[in-house]
C-alpha cells in the first residue's frame, strides 16, 4: 500500500508528454511515404490536374488502395490535396516532386531516403555504442568506397545532390560579391550548379570545376543562366583529388564538402586550398553553421546523417575557426544566405608558414 497521491495512470501533463513522444516516434513513416510516392513518380501524373487513386494506380502500376493511403498521409503535410470527389491533386509545394519541375526535389528525396542513408540512420545506436559511422558495419566498407564500386548508386547520390543544390545555388551565389575578374575554383563541385550560377553574376569571372572524372562528365556549365552573364569561354574542368591538390585560384569554393569528412581530413583539404590560393584570395566554405542553443535548425538534423552514414559532421562557427587555424587560415566572417547554408570566409593567416 502506498501513500502517494499520484494518479495510477499519470497526470494529464504526463499523458500528453507520452502521446507527444509516441507521435514523434511515428514520424519516420512520413519520409517513408514520401520516398514511396517519389519512387513511383506519382506527381508526374498530376501535372494536368487531379486524378482518382484508381487512375493514378493504373498510370504508375501500383496498388490502388495502398497508393491512396500513402497520398492521404502526404496530404496532411500539404504536398497533395484531396477534393470532394476523392481525386488527388498537387499543391504548389507538391509540384516540386515532379521530375520536370523547375527545381524538382524528387531526386533529392530519393537520395536522402536511399538505403545507404536510411539503413544507417535506423541503426544509429551503433554510433553511440561503437563510435564512428554505422555505414561500414552494414555495407562492409566506407561510404565513398561503396559508391565508387556501384555507378548506379553513385548516380543516385550525385543527381540527388544536384537536386538539393538547384534551389539554393542562385541565392548563395548572390550572397557574396566576387571580384569582377577573379578565377573561381569549385572544389569538389559535382555537376557545377553553383559555379554556373557564380559565373552568371559577372561577365569577367572565370571558373574551374574540380572533381573526379566520372562526376565531371555530367556537368552543366555550358548551359546559360536565364538573365545571367553568358558562361561561354569562361570555364574549364579539372580532374583530381582534393586530398592531394587543388587548382590555383582567387576564390576557392567548398560547398557541402567539409561536412563529409572528419577534422583531420578537413585540415588536409583546407591546407591544399591554402597552398592553391592566390595572394589576397579567399576560401569560401559553404556549409550549415550550427547555432548554439535548442532552436531547431536543419544542420542539427543533417549532422546525424553525417554521423550515421559518413565520418563528418555539421559544425559551429567555433569549429570552423579551429579547422582554419590548423590549416594556416583564419576565419574572416560568416555570411548568412537565404538557404540553410552560410558562407564561411577564410583568408591566409598572418602567422601561416609560406
Amino acid at each position: 500500500m502506498t501513500n502517494s497521491t499520484r494518479p495510477a495512470d499519470g497526470t494529464p501533463e504526463e499523458r500528453r508528454s507520452n502521446a507527444l513522444i509516441v507521435a514523434q516516434a511515428l514520424e519516420f513513416l512520413y519520409p517513408a511515404a514520401l520516398r514511396a510516392a517519389a519512387a513511383v513518380g506519382v506527381a508526374d501524373h498530376l501535372a494536368d490536374g487531379p486524378r482518382t487513386p484508381a487512375e493514378l494506380a493504373a498510370a504508375t502500376g501500383t496498388d490502388e488502395q495502398s497508393l491512396h493511403r500513402v497520398l492521404r498521409l502526404l496530404a496532411t503535410r500539404g504536398l497533395f490535396e484531396q477534393d470532394g470527389t476523392g481525386r488527388f491533386g498537387l499543391t504548389a509545394d507538391g509540384d516540386m516532386l515532379r521530375t520536370g519541375a523547375q527545381v524538382s526535389a524528387r531526386a533529392a528525396v530519393l537520395m536522402l531516403t536511399d538505403p545507404t542513408m536510411w539503413r544507417p540512420a535506423g541503426e544509429m545506436t551503433r554510433c553511440l555504442t561503437d563510435g564512428g559511422s554505422a555505414f561500414d558495419a552494414i555495407f562492409g566498407t566506407d561510404f565513398f568506397t561503396y559508391f565508387a564500386r556501384d555507378p548506379q548508386i553513385a548516380a543516385v547520390f550525385h543527381t540527388g545532390m544536384a537536386s538539393m543544390s538547384d534551389a539554393e545555388d542562385r541565392p548563395i551565389a548572390r550572397s557574396w560579391d566576387f571580384p569582377e575578374d577573379a578565377t573561381v575554383v569549385d572544389v569538389g563541385g559535382g555537376y557545377g550548379g553553383l559555379l554556373r550560377q557564380v559565373l552568371a553574376t559577372g561577365p569577367a569571372l572565370r571558373g574551374v570545376l574540380y572533381d573526379q572524372g566520372h562526376v565531371l562528365v555530367g556537368h552543366g556549365l555550358a548551359d546559360p543562366v536565364p538573365g545571367g552573364a553568358d558562361p561561354a569561354g569562361r570555364w574549364q574542368t579539372a580532374e583530381g583529388d582534393f586530398f592531394h591538390s587543388v587548382p590555383a585560384g582567387d576564390v576557392l569554393l567548398l560547398k557541402r564538402i567539409l561536412h563529409d569528412w572528419d577534422d583531420h581530413q578537413c585540415v588536409t583539404i583546407l591546407s591544399n586550398c591554402r597552398t592553391a590560393l592566390a595572394p589576397g584570395g579567399r576560401v569560401l566554405v559553404i556549409d550549415a553553421v550550427v547555432p548554439e542553443g535548442d532552436a531547431p535548425h536543419q544542420g542539427k538534423t543533417l549532422d546525424l546523417m553525417m554521423m550515421a552514414s559518413l565520418v563528418g559532421r555539421e559544425r559551429t562557427e567555433a569549429d570552423f575557426s579551429r579547422l582554419f587555424a590548423a590549416a594556416g587560415l583564419r576565419l574572416d566572417r560568416v555570411v548568412p544566405t537565404p538557404a540553410v547554408l552560410s558562407v564561411v570566409v577564410a583568408t591566409v593567416s598572418d602567422t601561416a608558414t609560406p
